[in-house]
């Protein structure tokens, strides 16, 4: 993964109600959430749930699949493991005392 991407990843995570998203759709069953369930979940209009979305979808962190007029959405998580993976690499061993 390369640093331009980790950059519009974290980005992208760096809102609040996006992290409470990708958490809302992580805890779906069925892995895939639909955009009107995410409305009702968090209160917020059609539009914002859009506008917050399309930003994860954009960094790759979400799938979304258009069903009729309706969009549907799943976690990438190979997106999500490489992302940690790249984090990790920041890991700093702590010696033992």
């Amino acid at each position: 993964m390369d640093k331009k991407t980790v950059e519009k990843i974290s980005k992208a995570l760096g809102d609040p109600y996006r992290l409470k998203i990708i958490e809302a759709i992580k805890e779906e069953p069925n892995s895939w959430m639909a955009c009107s369930a995410l409305v009702s979940m968090f209160n917020l209009s059609q539009s914002t749930i859009s506008h917050h979305t399309k930003q994860l979808v954009d960094a790759d962190l979400l799938v979304a699949e258009k069903e009729g007029r309706c969009t549907r959405y799943k976690l990438n998580c190979s997106v999500f493991g490489s992302y940690i993976s790249f984090l990790s690499g920041y890991e700093k061993v702590a010696p033992n005392p």
